[in-house]
C-alpha cells in the first residue's frame, strides 16, 4: 500500500510540474487494508464488472445563508445504474425483494407484474424521490427513450437528515440529469458520493460501495456485481472480516452513545446486476440474497430500515420486445444458481466494507459531524484476531 501511494504521488507531482494534468490519488479499498474476503472479484471489483453497466453520479455539497440568517446545509446526491448503459431503451429481466419496508423504490409494482426493469435505476435521499422520478421522465423524453406514452422509473431512497437539510429539497433537476448524462463503465467512486454523500452506516461515515465476484457454475462462467447505499446499523453491530470490531471503535457514535443499541433505522439499498441468463423468479431469489451479505456487517435490520434490493441480468437482449412477438430466451438451470446466490452474498458485504472505507469523515447539518472508519485502528483490531492479510 505505501509503495503504491508513493507511485501515485511521484505521478502527481511530475504531471503537475509540466501542467498536463490533475489527478486525485485513488482511495484505498477495503481489500487495500488487508482485509479478507471470500470469492474472486472480478477485474474491477465493481457492478460495472457486468459488461453494459453504467454508473453515473451526482453529489450536492453547500453550505448556503437562508434569507432569515440561518445556515441551509446540503449533503445529499444522486446515483443512477444503468443495465445497458444511458444510450439503451432495451428492458433487462429483473425483480426486487423488500427485507423491510420502511423506505420506497418506486415503480417495482410493473416490475413485479411484467418482470422487466425499462431504465435506470435511481438513488437518493427519503424527501427527493418525487424529483428525481419527474426528472428521470423528462430525461427520457430528451432522449427520446421512452417507447409508451407512460413511465415508470424506479427511484430508491435512504435517509440523510443527520447531515443533510433533507426539507431544503437541494437535489433539482439539473442533478439529476448530470447523473444520468455522466453515467459511465470502468472504475468508479465510493465513500461520500451521489447518493451516498449524506448517509451514515454504523455510525461511520457510509455512503456508496460496490464490488464483484466471478462464479464457475456447471453452466459456464458468469459476473454477479453489487452496488449499494448504505445507510444503517449501530456501531457496536458492526462486524468486519468475521471480527467484532465495532464492539471496540465505541468513539464517536452519536446515534448510540451506549445506549438504544438495537433500535437501528437505518436502510440499505442495493442494486444486483448479473450477465447470467435469469428470469424474473430467479432475479428475485439473486436480491433475497444481499440480505445474507448485510447480516454478514452485523446487521439486523430494524423496524425503522428501509432495506430494498433490486436486481437484473443483462443477458436475454430484445427479450421484451421480439421482432416476431415471440421471446426465445435462456435461462439457467436452478440446479446451477446456487452459486451466484454465494456470489450476491459476498460481494454485498465487500460493497459495504467498501463504502465505509471509502468515506471520508464529514460536518453537517446543525455542526453535526461523523468520522470515518479509522483504518488503521481497524487494522490493529483484525491483526489482534488473526485476520489481517499482510
Amino acid at each position: 500500500m505505501i509503495i503504491r501511494n508513493f507511485i501515485c504521488l511521484k505521478s502527481l507531482l511530475i504531471l503537475s510540474l509540466i501542467g498536463l494534468v490533475t489527478i486525485t490519488l485513488a482511495k484505498d479499498r477495503a481489500r487495500d487494508l488487508g482485509i479478507p474476503f471470500e470469492g474472486i472479484p472480478g477485474e474491477l471489483n465493481a457492478i460495472t464488472d457486468v459488461a453494459g453497466v453504467e454508473v453515473g453520479y451526482a453529489s450536492v455539497i453547500k453550505d448556503l445563508d437562508s434569507l432569515l440568517g440561518q445556515k441551509d446545509t446540503a449533503r445529499t446526491g444522486v446515483t443512477a445504474v444503468f443495465p445497458r448503459g444511458n444510450e439503451s431503451d432495451d428492458p433487462v429481466y429483473s425483480a426486487w425483494f423488500s427485507l423491510n419496508g420502511n423506505g420506497e423504490m418506486t415503480g417495482t409494482a410493473w416490475i413485479e407484474e411484467s418482470g422487466f426493469l425499462e431504465g435506470p435505476v435511481m438513488i437518493t435521499n427519503t424527501h427527493s424521490v418525487g424529483t428525481v422520478h419527474e426528472a428521470v421522465i423528462r430525461w427520457k423524453l430528451q432522449k427520446g427513450t421512452i417507447s409508451r406514452t407512460w413511465s415508470l422509473p424506479v427511484v430508491a431512497e435512504t435517509w440523510d437528515g443527520y447531515l443533510n437539510n433533507i426539507n431544503g429539497f437541494h437535489i433539482q433537476k439539473e442533478h439529476v440529469f448530470e447523473a444520468m448524462d455522466n453515467a459511465q463503465s470502468g472504475t468508479i467512486a465510493e465513500g461520500n458520493v451521489g447518493g451516498g454523500t449524506g448517509m451514515v452506516c454504523f455510525e461511520f461515515k457510509g455512503g456508496t460501495g460496490t464490488a464483484s465476484r466471478i462464479m464457475k457454475t456447471g453452466a459456464g462462467t458468469f459476473t454477479a456485481g453489487v452496488l449499494v447505499q448504505a445507510n444503517f446499523g449501530r456501531r457496536h453491530q458492526l462486524v468486519i472480516a468475521g471480527v467484532p470490531v465495532g464492539k471496540s471503535l465505541v468513539e464517536d457514535a452519536p446515534y448510540t452513545d451506549t445506549k438504544d443499541l438495537y433500535e437501528e433505522s437505518g436502510s440499505l439499498i442495493a442494486v444486483v446486476a448479473t450477465d447470467a441468463p435469469l428470469l424474473p423468479v430467479q432475479l428475485k431469489r439473486m436480491a433475497k440474497r444481499v440480505s445474507l451479505g448485510m447480516a454478514r456487517t452485523g446487521a439486523t435490520s430494524g423496524n425503522g430500515s428501509g432495506d430494498l434490493f433490486i436486481a437484473f441480468s443483462t443477458a436475454n437482449i430484445n427479450a421484451s420486445s421480439p421482432v416476431t412477438g415471440i421471446a426465445e430466451i435462456q435461462s439457467l438451470s436452478n440446479s446451477h444458481i446456487s452459486g451466484l446466490f454465494s456470489a450476491v452474498a459476498m460481494a454485498t458485504e465487500e460493497a459495504i466494507i467498501n463504502a465505509l472505507v471509502a468515506a471520508e469523515s464529514i460536518e453537517g447539518r446543525k455542526s453535526r459531524r461523523i468520522v470515518s472508519l479509522p483504518h488503521e485502528r481497524l487494522r490493529e483490531l483484525l491483526k489482534k484476531h488473526g485476520r489481517l492479510l499482510e
